[in-house]
């Protein structure tokens, strides 16, 4: 059951790179269910909810500096912490 939900807004050369894949690929390995999406203003959305661990972990390889071979470049990553709605299944991209 989910208990945590993370809200992340990556910045950088980051659509167009097959960085929403990536965050799928890490978010489905962590156990997490959520969404990654491009924005109009070229970052991306990724809302994640599971166990707390997991999502703390996630925003770690998003926001780690330059030691994961990830697709394309991060600039900087802003995110929150709320209460799981639990409504969310698998992890998409948008």
């Amino acid at each position: 059951m989910p208990t945590t939900r993370l809200t992340a807004w990556v910045e950088g050369r980051v659509q167009g790179v097959g960085f929403r894949w990536w965050v799928r690929a890490n978010a489905l390995e962590l156990g997490l269910a959520g969404y990654a999406e491009n924005l109009a203003d070229g970052r991306v959305k990724v809302v994640a909810e599971g166990a707390e661990d997991g999502c703390r972990k996630l925003l770690a390889r998003l926001d780690a500096d330059g030691w994961l071979r990830r697709p394309g470049k991060v600039s900087r990553v802003t995110f929150l912490w709320s209460q799981a709605a639990g409504n969310l299944a698998g992890f998409a991209e948008r």
